[in-house]
C-alpha cells in the first residue's frame, strides 16, 4: 500500500542531477542523489522545486535561537529541500533578515527563494496592502533583507480589495520583467479571483501568476476548491499547514498535558493552535491515524504530509521545523505513495 517512487520518475531531471554530482564530486554541497527528497515542476514552469519545503513562519527570528536556526537550515539543505518560503511581514521582517545570513555562503542557484507582500509592515496607511507602491517597497525590502538580487517566486499574501487588480497584477509584471521576481503568485485567493487575475493577465499580456499558496491538510479540505482552476492554468499549489500546526502528527492526546517542547505549549508559536486544542472530538480522530501509519512503517507526520501530496495539484508541503531532527523525519514523506486503501482509511479515520 505504501512505497518509495522510482527515483527515475523524472528521468531526464535525475539523469541531468547525476552529472551534475559527477561535476562537484568532492565538494561539500548535497549529494541530491542521496537524498530521499523528490521534485516536482512548479505547475507548468521549468522551475522544479522540493516536495517538501521549508517556512520561516513563527520560527525563524522568533522562536529559534542563531544556533537552533542554522542547524534547521543546514539540515534543510542536507536533506535535498530547495524550497525555502518566507514573508516580510514574519517577525515583522526579522524572519527574511536570519534567512539572509544564513543562506550568505550559500549559491544562490541551489535553492528556490519565496516571500511574499500584503501584510502592514508598519503602521501608516503605505506600509500594507498590494498597491504599486507597497509591492515595489516591499520587494525592495525583501531583497535587502534577504541579501538577494532576486526572489524566485514572489507571492501576494492575500487579496487585497482596496486597490485595483490592474495595478496589482502590473506591479508583479514589472518586476519580473526588470528581473527582480522569476515567478509570481498569491496565498489563499479564491476561484473568482484566480479566474479574474488570469482573465486580465491573458488580455494584457501580463506574465500569469505560477503559485498558489492555501493551508491544506487532512483535517482542513476547504482550498480543495481552488485546486481545478489553478491546475488547468499552469498554476502549482504550495501548502501550507500541512501538519495542521502539528496536530496530525498525534503529539496533541485528548486529556493529556501538553508536551513541553511543543508548539502550543510556546507563547512565541501558539497563537494560531490554541482553538484546536479545545476541540477534542478532532483530537480523538486524529489518535485513529495511529495504526494506519504503523500498518504503513511510517510516522504520524510522514502519512499527513504524503496524504497531501497523493494530489498531483500538489508541488510542495512547506512544513515548519523547530528542531533538524524534526525536520529530517519530515523530509522522509516525500515519494511516498499513497494507494486508494490507505487513503480511504485516513479519511474514514478523520470522518471525511
Amino acid at each position: 500500500m505504501l512505497s518509495q517512487l522510482p527515483a527515475s520518475r523524472y528521468g531526464v531531471f535525475d539523469d541531468w542531477l547525476a552529472g551534475a554530482a559527477a561535476i562537484v564530486e568532492g565538494s561539500d554541497q548535497t549529494d541530491y542523489n542521496a537524498s530521499p527528497m523528490k521534485y516536482r515542476r512548479l505547475g507548468d514552469t521549468g522551475m522544479m522545486i522540493s516536495e517538501v519545503g521549508l517556512g520561516g513562519w513563527l520560527t525563524f527570528g522568533n522562536a529559534l535561537g542563531n544556533d537552533a536556526a542554522r542547524e534547521v537550515m543546514d539540515a534543510a539543505f542536507d536533506t535535498g529541500v530547495t524550497f525555502l518560503d518566507n514573508a516580510d511581514v514574519y517577525a515583522r521582517g526579522e524572519c527574511e533578515t536570519v534567512w539572509g545570513e544564513l543562506l550568505s555562503d550559500r549559491p544562490r542557484d541551489a535553492y528556490v527563494l519565496a516571500t511574499k507582500v500584503f501584510f502592514p509592515m508598519g503602521d501608516l496607511p503605505t506600509q500594507k496592502g498590494l498597491s504599486r507602491k507597497h509591492i515595489v517597497e516591499s520587494c525592495e525590502g525583501s531583497l535587502r533583507r534577504l541579501r538577494t538580487s532576486h526572489i524566485d517566486l514572489y507571492q501576494c499574501h492575500r487579496w487585497d480589495p482596496e486597490t485595483p487588480l490592474e495595478e496589482t497584477v502590473r506591479a508583479m509584471d514589472d518586476l519580473v520583467k526588470q528581473g527582480k521576481v522569476v515567478y509570481w503568485g498569491f496565498s489563499m485567493w479564491d476561484q473568482e479571483q484566480i479566474q479574474a487575475t488570469l482573465d486580465l493577465c491573458k488580455a494584457e499580456g501580463f506574465y500569469p501568476p505560477k503559485s498558489s499558496q492555501p493551508p491544506y491538510n487532512a483535517i482542513n479540505r476547504e482550498w480543495e476548491k481552488v485546486f481545478d482552476v489553478s491546475h488547468s492554468n499552469g498554476i502549482g499549489q504550495v501548502v501550507y499547514s500541512p501538519l495542521a500546526q502539528g496536530v496530525l502528527t498525534g503529539k496533541y492526546k485528548p486529556g493529556h498535558p501538553l508536551p513541553g517542547d511543543s508548539r502550543a505549549k510556546d507563547d512565541r508559536q501558539n497563537k494560531f493552535i490554541q482553538g484546536m486544542m479545545s476541540d477534542t472530538e478532532v483530537l480523538d480522530r486524529v489518535q485513529k491515524l495511529q495504526p494506519i501509519a504503523d500498518d504503513l512503517g511510517c510516522t504520524m507526520a510522514q502519512l499527513a504530509l504524503a496524504w497531501c501530496l497523493r494530489r498531483p495539484e500538489v508541488t510542495s508541503v512547506i512544513i515548519g521545523a523547530s528542531k533538524a531532527k524534526q525536520l529530517r523525519e519530515n523530509v522522509e514523506a516525500s515519494g511516498i505513495e499513497l494507494d486508494e486503501e490507505a487513503v480511504g482509511k485516513i479519511e474514514a479515520a478523520l470522518g471525511g
